[in-house]
């Protein structure tokens, strides 16, 4: 079968690669329909390897160096391992990518994100951009009948916002900001609308995603090219700043301009990945008592996402900003959202003709 393989940095390859082996017991092998293209995808192929093991085997995969990327996806049962009863083929379904041992602390605490020998799909083991994947059913769920394949593949990154609003406590009422209005930021602004959030500032310098992130919500846009945000979000708030922000780019700067512009006692959740270390006086959260936490992946976040899309309080299929087919993943995926910034959120892949 045809599939989207990582070799290095900025080197993809859309090659020729086995067929996977039957699922094993407890997993299942899905074809799929769409799979969307992630940040990490754009860190591993910009910055890589973060993620991807190469210096050696993962201790549950064994995958090193190349790696068949790809895990938003969404596709339907072609094949049951072992044991597997309470699925059937020709269902459709989605999988978070956190594929986890059950048996670390972090998993018997019920935090199987943070397992200790994760593996997730596409950058630890082999992902979706391919026809065919194999994935466990501890992470597998069941789309309901009609819901859309497109969608389907966007409750990944969905999860990630829900997620990260989860990891800030309640935002009713909240004044919040989101600093970064790409895929994560946009999804992080509906999961805080929808959790009640009453003023929702987003941080963009894109067109596009400034349009797109009033779509989804965001009561206020500000250009950090065209005004001093600091000084514009006091004004929003009555001179305290946000009771809550979101850091969802991954940048040393931006992180450091998520915490200032929350107030004193407020919270800021750093949400998106970095690639370099930072210089950051922490004196600055001691005197303010600000709490600084992270947020990664989700857990357990794709059943509410799902109830969410599904009952039509969150509509996020207006992010897909492009559909390409596998051969074009290089030059009209991963170049098109590096390079043109301006006019895209989310391209979704097809791995097949459909």
């Amino acid at each position: 079968m045809r599939a989207a393989v990582w070799h290095a940095r900025h080197d993809i390859r859309v090659e020729n690669v086995p067929v996977p082996d039957d699922p094993a017991p407890g997993w299942v092998q899905v074809r799929v329909h769409w799979c969307g293209i992630c940040g990490s995808d754009l860190h591993e192929y910009v910055a890589g390897p973060v993620f991807i093991p190469v210096d050696e085997p993962h201790p549950v995969t064994g995958l090193q160096g190349r790696c068949i990327l790809g895990h938003e996806f969404s596709g339907e049962i072609v094949k049951l391992g072992e044991g597997v009863n309470d699925y059937a083929i020709g269902e459709a379904v989605t999988a978070d990518a956190c594929q986890h041992c059950g048996e670390c602390f972090y998993c018997q605490q019920g935090l199987y994100n943070l397992c200790e020998k994760i593996a997730f799909t596409g950058l630890m083991n082999n992902g979706a951009f391919a026809e065919l994947v194999n994935v466990p059913t501890n992470v597998l769920y069941r789309l309901p009948v009609g819901f859309s394949p497109e969608a389907g593949a966007l409750i990944e990154p969905l999860s990630v916002g829900m997620h990260a609003v989860k990891r800030a406590g309640s935002l009713l009422g909240c004044s919040v900001v989101v600093v970064g209005a790409g895929t994560i930021g946009l999804s992080t602004i509906m999961c805080a609308k929808a959790a009640g959030a009453t003023q929702v500032i987003a941080l963009e310098m894109s067109t596009a995603r400034k349009a797109k992130a009033l779509e989804v919500g965001a009561t206020h846009v500000l250009d950090p090219s065209e005004c001093d945000v600091l000084q514009e979000i006091c004004s929003l708030t009555h001179g305290r700043g946000a009771d809550v922000s979101f850091e969802c780019i991954g940048n040393k700067n931006t992180a450091k301009l998520a915490i200032d512009a929350t107030r004193k006692a407020g919270t800021c959740v750093l949400v998106g990945i970095f690639e370099e270390p930072s210089q950051f006086n922490f004196f600055d959260i001691v005197a303010s008592e600000k709490k600084v936490i992270g947020a990664l992946a989700y857990n357990g976040e794709f059943a509410d996402v799902i109830a969410l899309i599904a009952d039509g309080k969150v509509n996020i299929t207006p992010l897909i900003t492009g559909r390409i087919n596998l051969e074009e993943i290089v030059e009209r995926g991963f170049k098109q959202l590096i390079d043109n910034k301006e006019e895209n959120v989310k391209i979704i892949v097809s791995p097949s003709d459909r």
